[in-house]
């Protein structure tokens, strides 16, 4: 599946063919539409997903947390999107903001189709154990999870991005640099030519053939076509102990057989490539999107309804997100 026929449903695309997504970001392809049906399909699961939630209290309050937490997300998004845009071009990356703007809506539209996956189990519990304070962990579990992998898909998209030069783009020129002087300052590889022994030197029936050392630099006899010997030189990287060696004769570890081909550096397996700044500061960023989408939540509440409670649009503003957690999770 390509870039050019996307599948009819972003999330399959996103899940099954995530490398065309991140270089479809890159080039800065068509984002627009890839935004637009990202948006459009996090707001319609978003929906199902809080008609499920208000569902425990009445009809009416799953009809306004259908409402109420598509809101949720896309007015976090709104508050700490600028604040990833900035952190960028501080530390020099050449992001714009709609290569931002597609890069978190990916991670939301992993997070709000996740969340609508598990809709089903919520409901289960809701009409087999309605319990409210169990039910309330239950989804504040599986929303914090669903956000997990969510942004694990916003940290990969933004290694892909560092990997093109576009989060450190001066440390990928001075690497490129570094690397093509190194090719250019390399001497070309020799390439051994074959020794033969002349008809006139071999050595008669009966008799052990015995390989002569000769110096490094000094002369190979060859034989042309006529018989005649003529010298060649040997490649002066060949070792002066290996230069006497007959063609196809065994090296022991560590003779010219193992050695790199000249002019190339060791490579390294599993050495980490530099982090720049910009991906340490997307984790802090990550925190702060966790701490603002948290309190919004709780300004934007109810989104369960307390059944002890008539149906109200909004509370009023008192505690935090995490008291609430913390005495549930104490009155169970």
């Amino acid at each position: 599946m390509s870039g050019d026929r996307p599948s009819p449903l972003v999330i399959e695309r996103i899940l099954r063919d995530r490398g065309s997504i991140w270089q479809q970001i890159v080039a800065e392809r068509d984002l627009n539409a890839l935004t637009g049906r990202m948006l459009t399909s996090s707001a319609i699961a978003l929906a199902c997903y809080g008609a499920v939630l208000g569902a425990f209290h009445s009809p009416l309050m799953a009809l306004t947390s259908a409402l109420k937490l598509p809101l949720l997300f896309l007015v976090t998004l709104a508050i700490c999107l600028p604040t990833l845009y900035l952190f960028n071009l501080v530390f020099g990356a050449r992001l714009s903001v709609r290569q931002s703007l597609a890069l978190v809506m990916v991670a939301i539209t992993v997070t709000s189709m996740l969340a609508v996956a598990f809709a089903p189990i919520s409901l289960f519990f809701l009409i087999t154990a309605p319990d409210y304070g169990f039910f309330k962990l239950l989804n504040v579990a599986i929303l914090t999870l669903s956000a997990l992998v969510g942004l694990r898909f916003l940290t990969g998209g933004m290694q892909v991005l560092n990997d093109h030069g576009l989060l450190a783009p001066e440390a990928a020129g001075a690497q490129a640099n570094a690397y093509v002087a190194a090719q250019v300052s390399a001497p070309a590889p020799v390439q051994a030519v074959p020794a033969t022994v002349p008809a006139a030197a071999t050595p008669a029936a009966g008799q052990n053939a015995e390989p002569v050392a000769v110096p490094a630099g000094a002369a190979v006899a060859e034989s042309t076509s006529n018989g005649a010997a003529t010298a060649a030189p040997v490649p002066a990287h060949v070792p002066a102990q290996w230069a006497g060696h007959p063609a196809g004769a065994s090296f022991p570890p560590g003779g010219p057989g193992a050695q790199r081909p000249w002019g190339s550096p060791p490579v390294r397996r599993g050495e980490p490539s530099q982090r720049p700044a910009s991906m340490t500061l997307l984790y802090i960023w990550i925190l702060l999107f966790g701490f603002v989408g948290t309190q919004l939540a709780w300004t934007l509440r109810p989104f369960f309804g307390d059944p002890g409670q008539d149906f109200a649009f909004f509370r009023s503003i008192d505690g935090n997100f995490y008291a609430e957690i913390l005495r549930t999770i104490a009155n169970l």
